[in-house]
């Protein structure tokens, strides 16, 4: 058995190889580190670049259920901050956050135009494709493809995400899609890119379990569901 991740001494901690208070602390910035953390290796400039943005893209929406589920725990239990953030991310599935690494498997298909419109006609749905609220584009989506073309990133998977986004059209590419395409464009394996909304989403978390013991919504939220719905005996 072994890992290539981390030991800790008497005097020091070693990450990857590199020194960790002696190197890496003042020296990388914690994207670059989670991207070491992540490889075994430091990010080139694009790879830095657009690990930030994906990050700043994904992290945020809102009261989402992710969200309402961190703040409701932490309402039942005002002690467990650790606890009401796994909440949170227990619910990173194929619906809310895990849709990125369903989009990076179909944009490895051999034709992923032609798988997309195959799941259509069967009567399912495209990973990466629809919103409930952001319509005719995602904003978030179309702002991380006008990035890519300005800073020359042209792989194939982002030039399929454009491809999908034309024959899918009207509906509407959401942000999960170019995520994954730029993140394989960039060398990153398709079993990582879920890893992405998930760390931009603890980050939210936090945010709101912050602002949840400052000023409360956590019980409200449950009495709302409650009020919503009907109870047939």
């Amino acid at each position: 058995m072994k890992t290539r991740i981390s030991q800790a001494y008497p005097d020091r901690v070693e990450v990857r190889g590199r020194d960790l208070t002696g190197d890496l602390m003042g020296r990388l910035t914690f994207t670059e580190y989670f991207h070491l953390l992540l490889t075994g290796e430091e990010p080139t400039e694009d790879q830095r670049f657009f690990l930030d943005l994906l990050l700043v893209s994904i992290a945020e929406h809102g009261l989402m259920p992710t969200n309402v589920a961190a703040r409701m725990t932490l309402a039942a239990d005002p002690g467990s901050l650790q606890g009401a953030v796994a909440a949170g991310i227990l619910g990173a599935g194929p619906v809310v956050l895990g849709t990125a690494e369903e989009c990076g498997r179909l944009l490895q298909e051999p034709d992923p135009v032609d798988a997309a419109l195959r799941i259509r006609e069967a009567g399912g749905k495209v990973p990466g494709f629809g919103h409930p609220v952001h319509k005719p584009v995602d904003p978030r989506a179309e702002r991380i493809l006008e990035l890519a073309r300005e800073h020359g990133l042209r792989g194939r998977h982002v030039t399929v995400a454009r491809s999908l986004r034309d024959e899918l059209a009207p509906l509407t590419m959401n942000v999960s899609m170019p995520i994954a395409a730029v993140m394989l464009d960039l060398g990153y394996p398709v079993g990582s890119v879920k890893a992405v909304p998930i760390l931009a989403r603890t980050a939210s978390l936090l945010a709101h379990l912050a602002e949840e013991q400052e000023d409360p919504i956590g019980l409200g939220l449950a009495a709302a569901a409650e009020e919503a719905v009907e109870y047939e005996p």
